[in-house]
């Protein structure tokens, strides 16, 4: 795990757990934006992960029959699929959601809650976020949250019940990589939970900043899709992910505001 919550850690190597169930990729992607079906299977095989998002309301995972059906290409028994309520700026049409999501996915209780504010920035709404959360959690969902970077929210949902706390990087779709480090560190600091960047990741150098920090995971979709060579971009953020979460682990020196000679020259006899 990140810098808390030693418990969550899996036994063996460096997975984590969401929900009680193990992973060893700490990178989550979308389905949504490819060209076509057969580039978001080849780009999620790319990019390693194991948790996979699905807008409902935009998807077809089975509710229209005889169209395209992604679990084609990402088949439920190699994949784990996360609904997410995308598009949903309500409690109530959320909470809709996921319901038909668990009964698509027969039984599936693991969802993905965003509820949002506006169509233009697309930031959280909160107010709407907490109600449906107390109800989902109520009625047995497993919720992994999508909020922003504040640490009081951040810690108000995961005492709430949610599994996983996601915080924007930025705003979603943005590629600005991450705007305020020092919130995120705080959210990671403070947590009980898996903490997940979620929104505005851009490049590479994003995803490894997000996992010094010491975050657990991070969940991107535009990042890798709208990327002009979506396949590569995905072994790219792949690596990142790998990278950020070893150098997180070795521990980074601390910074000086200046030099500091990498040979010492005590006892030298000049």
């Amino acid at each position: 795990m990140g810098g808390h919550a030693a418990p969550q850690t899996v036994a063996t190597g460096d997975g984590f757990l969401i929900a009680g169930k193990a992973y060893r990729s700490r990178l989550l992607v979308g389905s949504g934006k490819y060209r076509d079906l057969e580039e978001t299977r080849r780009a999620t095989e790319a990019s390693g992960a194991e948790i996979v998002t699905v807008a409902i309301r935009r998807t077809n995972i089975g509710q229209s029959p005889g169209e395209p059906n992604l679990l084609d290409v990402l088949p439920p028994d190699r994949y784990t699929i996360l609904p997410n309520t995308a598009m949903c700026y309500t409690a109530d049409d959320a909470v809709r959601t996921c319901r038909l999501a668990r009964e698509l996915l027969d039984g599936h209780d693991l969802v993905k809650l965003e509820v949002l504010a506006d169509q233009k920035t697309l930031y959280p709404d909160l107010v709407e976020t907490y109600k449906a959360a107390e109800v989902l959690v109520r009625e047995g969902f497993k919720v992994m949250v999508y909020t922003n970077d504040d640490p009081i929210a951040a810690k108000r949902l995961e005492e709430m019940g949610c599994v996983a706390v996601m915080p924007l990087a930025a705003p979603i779709g943005s590629g600005l990589g991450i705007r305020n480090p020092y919130n995120i560190l705080t959210i990671v600091e403070n947590a009980k939970v898996p903490i997940l960047v979620d929104a505005g990741v851009g490049t590479a150098s994003d995803a490894a900043i997000a996992m010094e920090l010491g975050c657990d995971g991070v969940l991107m979709n535009t990042a890798i899709a709208g990327a002009r060579d979506p396949v590569l971009m995905a072994s790219a953020m792949k690596k990142a992910i790998e990278a950020g979460r070893e150098a997180f682990r070795a521990g980074r020196i601390p910074r000086k505001r200046f030099a500091s000679a990498s040979s010492p020259i005590d006892g030298t006899f000049f």
